[in-house]
């Protein structure tokens, strides 16, 4: 019998309405021609190659070593943290 699969480590991302529309448009548009099963495949896909190019940015282009479910802060980001955060346009 085969072994089911251990339960995935979770997180929330807090996407805006337009932040939130443009990912099911991105999806809706070209996630199966990208390989993508679920609005869930790309945001990982697109996480990663972002974690991929900060560790050639910052550490040396090595995974860093894992850090475990609840050693970071939880919640949405503060006003003073959107106000400052860089966001890609």
């Amino acid at each position: 019998m085969a072994k089911k699969p251990g339960r995935y480590p979770a997180f929330t991302p807090y996407y805006t309405e337009e932040q939130a529309g443009q990912v099911r448009a991105a999806y809706k548009a070209a996630g199966l021609q990208e390989g993508d099963a679920s609005v869930s495949d790309l945001i990982v896909r697109a996480s990663m190659r972002e974690v991929k190019r900060l560790q050639r940015k910052y550490n040396g282009g090595k995974p860093w070593p894992p850090v475990k479910a609840g050693e970071l802060r939880r919640g949405q980001r503060t006003m003073n943290e959107m106000q400052h955060r860089k966001e890609e346009t």
